[in-house]
Parts: C-alpha cells; structure tokens; sequence
C-alpha cells in the first residue's frame, strides 16, 4: 500500500475508535447532572445513588476519550503536513480554542466534581458537573466547527503568494450554516447514545432483579425501574430531535455538496421525483443498479424539501465539475483555487458508492432499532412492570447503546467519505495533503503501534466499564462537608 492510503486507513481507525467515546461523554455528564439535581432538589436517595454509579461510568469513558483524542491532533503534523501548511491557519483556530476553553473547562470541574462530594457545600458541587457538562457541549461546538469548514470552507481566501488558504473571518468560520446544523444533529444523536446506556444497564439489573424479595431488592428495583424510564424518555425524545435535524442537514448537505447526496443514494442519473431505495443491488463497482426496493418521492424530500424536487445524479454531477470545478461557486475559496486544483488534477470526482451507501442506511436503521426498543421498554415497565429476564431482553439492553454507537460511527464514515475526493471540499484533495516526506513504513509501523496500543485500552476500558456496570448501585451515605482543611481529599469513586 502507498503511505497515502495507509494514512486513509491510520486516520480512520483512530478516529472512529476515538469517536466511540466521544457522544457518550458528551451526553452523560448532563444526563448525570440532570439526576444530581433532582437528588439536590428532592433528598431521594436513589438519585444519589443513580448519580455515583453513572458518574463513576462516565468517568471511566471521559478519561478513555481524552487518551483516545489526543493523537487525532498529532497525525495533522505526522501524515497529513501538507494538509496543515496549506488550511492550518484556518482548521487550528477552532481546534485552539477547544483546548483554550472548552477541555480546560471539562477537566478542571470534572476534577472539582470528583474530589468535591465532602469538601464543596451541595449546590455549589452540583455546579461543578453543570460546569463540566457545558464544557463538553462547547467542545463540541469547535471541533464540529473545523469539521463544518472542512464540508464547506467559508471564511478564508487563497494567497499565491504563500500558496496557503487564510482566515478572513473566525466569524463565519464558526457561524458556518453546515455547523449550525450539524451542532444539534450531533448532540441529538448523543443523547440518543447515552439514553440507550441509560436504558441498557438499568434495564438489564431490573429484569435481573425481577419481583423484589427484600428491602434492598426493592430499593434498587425503584431505582432502576426511574433510570430504565428515564434512559427510554431520553433515547425516544433526542431520537425524534435527530431525525428532524438530520432532515434539516440533508438540505444544507445538498445544496453544498450534492454529489454527497447523490452517492448516499448511487443515484446515477438526475430524477425528478427521485425515489429513496431502502435497500439495493448493484455491480460489484456499483456503476449499475441489479434490483432495488424503492419508495417514491422521499429521496426529492430529503434533498429538497418536495417529493417533487430534482435530484442531480452522479453523471450529471461529474460532467459539471469536469468541465467548470467550482469556478461558479458561491464560496470564495473554491472559487480562487479553482486554476490551482486543475493543475493538481482530479481522477476520480465520486465517493465509494458501497461505503456511502451503506453507511448512511445503517446510519438510520440503528438509530430506528434503538428508539423501537425504547417503545418496548416503556411498555414493559408500565404500571409498576417487570421485564421477563431472558436472551432476547438481554440483547435488546446491549442493543439499545450499540445501535446508536455504531449508527453515530456510520453517520461520520458516511460523512467523511462523502466528501471524498477532498480532504476539504472543492479545495485540497485528499491525496495531495500527505506528509510528502513520510514513508509507507513509517505510516505502516505507526497505525500497527496505534492498533496494538489502542487494541489494549478497549480490553481495559471494556473490562472496566463491565465490571462496575455489573456490580450496579452503590451504598451510599449522605455526603458531609469536612471543615478540616489539613483532612485528605477523599476520591468519591
């Protein structure tokens, strides 16, 4: 393999492992300050319990996050220095602030939050996780704001005599409409994430208890019984949220990148209406359809907002940008590097049809599957119910924060590799941001180190995560504030 494809492959392995943590920290730490406030504001002690052993879960994942995160950044210089010295002035600001703002905020509170139970008076240590919470959700506005420029790069302009892109406006940058719009799709889909480990584990316990026999099964029953239902609440609203703005996001993604949407659907000739097939079968090189079960008009309202509305296909697609590029864009960039992009030249304008495909169904199917088992289990637990232990219960509890994990790693396969031929759209492609002077070897040894390395914090963090999610609700005692100043921080977890 070229040191170009070997870095393709290091920079997704890396980041789709590293993503795996990522919605879960990002929701949790709310949903774990939802359930401390409710314990701040009642006195009901299966909150203070709910809230220890979901923190103590959610601290286990932010810490894998962090561990995960930081070699995203490091690879920009290793693989990818081409890509830095061109967009580097522009993709680092955001990136910048994250670290500036956002992470320094997560991690001080997070650290205040966990050795503050005995030592910071209730509502000031409920700040704390509040505070904690927010930074993750401001993290997330930034890095989705580099990723947005990435889809659509407003707010620079081409200097040839530097041959670099630069800033004109941190503004736009941030205000981009592919970020105003992918913010709350990717926080939905968290949450979605994060209700369905909610749901998962509590549920799980509860089914495991069945009909209480003493005081202490009963205790724990009623806390599990409120998290199930709280964890399919959450699951079944950020479900609905998240198709609502993954329709609004369609549109923009259209009207930005429209060979995108015709690739999520292998939509090779233009159509109006253009039908949305829920599955397909096609060529081995997907260039032609075999058969197909299609839905008339949804593709035209998920593009356009009509079931009337024209679809481009991809030939039509290619044709365009074979004979004009992007010199009749709308975004300064593209436009201005436009001679320069033909003198790099373009092989190939469309993405991997299979991958794009595929991705953006499981995409949604898991995310449907997810939100069919958050039904089922308010169903069950109606009226004071118990769910029948049992394999098929079981897996739907695995099943309710897989499906979303995978279905939020499928959405960023799909997005990533939407974009393709660009590392930033209509501007760099992908093969020509690589580290020209980094070897296939040393990008081979590398991704096997990051592998090897990676491979033995999942056995850590599974083992970890399984472990204390099966020991389920701690004994707590009602934290007392010590006025001792020389007293030892006491960890709470």
């Amino acid at each position: 393999m070229s040191a170009e494809t070997l870095a393709r492959w290091q920079f997704g392995i890396t980041t789709v492992y590293h993503f795996f943590f990522v919605p879960i920290t990002i929701a949790l730490s709310l949903l774990v300050a939802v359930m401390q406030t409710i314990w701040v504001r009642s006195g009901d002690e299966k909150l203070l319990r709910l809230t220890k052993f979901f923190g103590k879960l959610f601290l286990i994942n932010f810490a894998m996050g962090v561990v995960t995160g930081i070699v995203q950044e490091f690879q920009f210089g290793m693989n990818w220095s081409e890509y830095s010295r061109f967009v580097g002035d522009i993709f680092g600001a955001p990136l910048a602030l994250e670290a500036l703002i956002a992470f320094f905020l997560e991690s001080v509170f997070i650290g205040l939050w966990i050795f503050g139970w005995d030592r910071l008076p209730k509502k000031v240590h409920l700040a704390m996780i509040w505070l904690a919470a927010i930074g993750t959700m401001i993290s997330a506005i930034f890095i989705l704001a580099a990723n947005s420029w990435m889809q659509n790069p407003v707010g620079a302009h081409f200097n040839p005599a530097t041959d670099r892109a630069e800033m004109t406006s941190l503004i736009d940058v941030l205000t981009n409409p592919v970020a105003l719009v992918t913010l709350p799709h990717v926080l939905t889909a968290a949450y979605l994430t994060a209700g369905g480990l909610i749901l998962g584990i509590a549920g799980w316990h509860l089914a495991k208890i069945g009909k209480p026999g003493s005081e202490k099964q009963e205790k724990d029953a009623s806390a599990y019984r409120w998290a199930t239902k709280f964890g399919a609440w959450v699951l079944l609203v950020a479900g609905a949220l998240s198709v609502v703005t993954g329709d609004i996001q369609g549109k923009i993604m259209t009207e930005v990148q429209p060979m995108k949407m015709a690739a999520a659907e292998a939509l090779w000739e233009t159509e109006q209406p253009a039908a949305f097939s829920i599955i397909t079968i096609g060529t081995l090189d997907g260039s032609q359809e075999v058969w197909s079960l299609k839905v008339p008009g949804v593709l035209s309202f998920l593009a356009t907002g009509s079931f009337d509305g024209k679809v481009y296909g991809i030939n039509d697609l290619v044709k365009k940008m074979e004979s004009e590029a992007f010199t009749n864009s709308n975004v300064q960039l593209q436009k201005e590097v436009s001679d320069r992009l033909a003198k790099v030249g373009v092989e190939n304008w469309v993405p991997n049809l299979p991958v794009t495909y595929w991705s953006f169904r499981l995409m949604m199917g898991l995310g449907f599957l997810a939100m069919a088992i958050g039904l089922w289990a308010l169903w069950v637990t109606r009226k004071g119910g118990v769910p029948k232990a049992g394999k098929l219960w079981t897996a739907m509890m695995f099943a309710a924060p897989l499906g979303p994990l995978f279905g939020n790693s499928f959405g960023w396969i799909f997005t990533e590799m939407g974009r393709q031929p660009f590392i930033v759209f209509g501007v760099l492609p992908t093969a020509s941001a690589v580290s020209p002077g980094v070897s296939a070897f040393e990008v081979g040894l590398s991704m096997v180190l990051y592998t090897v390395i990676y491979g033995a914090l999942a056995v850590i963090e599974v083992g970890l995560f399984m472990h204390y999610a099966k020991l389920g609700l701690p004994d707590v005692v009602e934290p007392q504030v010590i006025t001792d100043e020389d007293a030892p921080l006491t960890f709470a977890y």
